[in-house]
């Protein structure tokens, strides 16, 4: 199955991500456009240095005494010049030169115009009807070094904006769907057995579409519930009186008829209609199990509940029960109802007792972690018939008389007070038995 992803986290990263991306476009765009812009500018300085520096150049070749030596113009201090130029005449012969130009990086043919090397952008110019020729030099270093020195300056605020940006987004997500994330909330806290409307108030339209959707199956499922519920505790609150007036005129004709055959229909029937009214009783208590009164307003005491449901079940079976309640475990108090306690209690219990041996005890804990384990020695229970017996009607192979019930309520009750119930067999640390573990939660 996927892994579920956080619509928040989504959001947020993707909102991020997205921005740090538009905001990257956008650099580059205007670093592209910056460089043409600069290019221009230098190459428009470039010329205008080359004619700024002719008339000057050609002054100085003319007043020279003797006008065929090169000269080298010095400079006032020693200083780094991007821009160096020479001066030749039209053999290429070179008459006037910058302080630090390297006549190996100029053109051997005297061009007019813009052109670039593999190092420089060039510049050159005719002047006194193409007798002299000036060309000027600039390292394209430097205009790379512009351009770099502006990426920096446009990039460098990342840094600040990329978890400002993420702050921002998640804030903003987080207010957006504050509203999801209650609706979410008071469904996770609601027990199994709420299945009332949801509170849809405020929701975007995205999320309300599914949600009235939601409540609607929740409000036909809870009508399809209680018509189920009501049936089963109808049914078996009907079937009382009648079971146990026929009962009674079973019991009244045994004692009437004499001894032999009749007589022994008469105790199986007994014993049919004692079946079908245990049966009634444990649908019963299965209809309250999946009901919805599983709390009370008030707290009340668990471990005196459990001592008299094994009190009442020491008079009725001849089986042992020992009791492990340690000193702490003495007053534990909770809101669960007293009688869907004792129901789950008296149901396990007598599972326990029915398929357990009969010659040894059944064993009791209640500790203050609010764990209750019962216990019973017998046959291990296989694995793969262990995974269904909380199911209806499901029994494990016995000999023992039962419904198939017992346990099905003890899960519903669990389930409905947000517990759970945990069957091993063998039981821990024995090498057979069947053990129950229920751990309450704290209500």
């Amino acid at each position: 199955m996927t892994q579920s992803r956080s619509l928040q986290k989504t959001l947020g990263i993707g909102l991020t991500l997205g921005a740090i991306l538009l905001w990257i476009m956008a650099i580059s765009g205007a670093i592209l456009v910056s460089q043409n812009k600069l290019n221009e500018l230098f190459d428009s300085a470039l010329a205008e240095t080359a004619q700024r520096i002719m008339p000057l150049a050609v002054v100085e070749i003319m007043n020279r005494d003797e006008t065929g030596l090169p000269q080298n113009i010095m400079s006032f201090e020693t200083h780094d010049e991007p821009l160096t130029y020479l001066v030749r005449n039209r053999s290429g012969k070179i008459l006037l030169q910058s302080h630090n130009a390297e006549p190996s990086i100029f053109n051997q043919v005297l061009l007019e115009g813009f052109n670039t090397s593999g190092t420089h952008r060039l510049y050159g110019a005719w002047a006194v009807q193409k007798t002299i020729h000036i060309e000027i030099a600039e390292p394209l270093s430097q205009r790379k070094a512009a351009i770099t020195e502006m990426a920096i300056t446009l990039l460098w605020p990342l840094i600040l904006i990329i978890p400002l940006c993420f702050i921002g987004t998640w804030a903003f997500v987080h207010y957006s769907l504050r509203r999801i994330l209650i609706y979410r909330n008071e469904i996770e806290s609601r027990g199994s057995g709420d299945l009332s409307p949801v509170s849809v108030t405020g929701l975007p339209t995205e999320i309300l579409t599914i949600a009235e959707p939601v409540n609607d199956l929740l409000d036909r499922l809870r009508r399809a519930l209680e018509s189920e519920r009501s049936f089963t505790a109808n049914s078996a609150h009907e079937l009382r009186t009648p079971i146990a007036t026929a009962l009674a005129q079973i019991q009244r004709l045994e004692k009437e008829l004499p001894e032999g055959d009749s007589k022994e229909r008469a105790f199986k029937i007994e014993k049919t209609v004692r079946t079908l009214s245990n049966l009634s009783e444990k649908l019963m208590q299965l209809a309250k199990a999946e009901g919805g009164g599983l709390f009370s307003n008030e707290q009340h005491d668990l471990t005196s509940i459990i001592q008299l449901v094994t009190d009442d079940l020491r008079r009725s079976s001849n089986v042992k029960i020992i009791e492990y309640f340690p000193p702490e475990s003495l007053g534990i108090k909770s809101k669960i109802d007293p009688d869907a306690f004792a129901i789950l209690v008296r149901n396990l219990l007598d599972n326990a007792i029915k398929h357990g041996s009969q010659n040894q005890p059944v064993e009791i804990h209640f500790s203050r972690q609010d764990e209750l384990r019962i216990v019973n020695a017998g046959n291990i229970v296989p694995a793969e018939h262990l995974a269904k017996l909380r199911q209806r009607f499901v029994r494990s192979k016995t000999t023992a008389h039962g419904s198939g019930l017992g346990l099905a309520i003890a899960d519903a009750i669990v389930t409905g007070i947000g517990a759970s119930m945990l069957l091993n067999s063998p039981a821990t640390g024995r090498p057979d038995g069947f053990e129950v573990v229920i751990t309450l939660s704290d209500s």
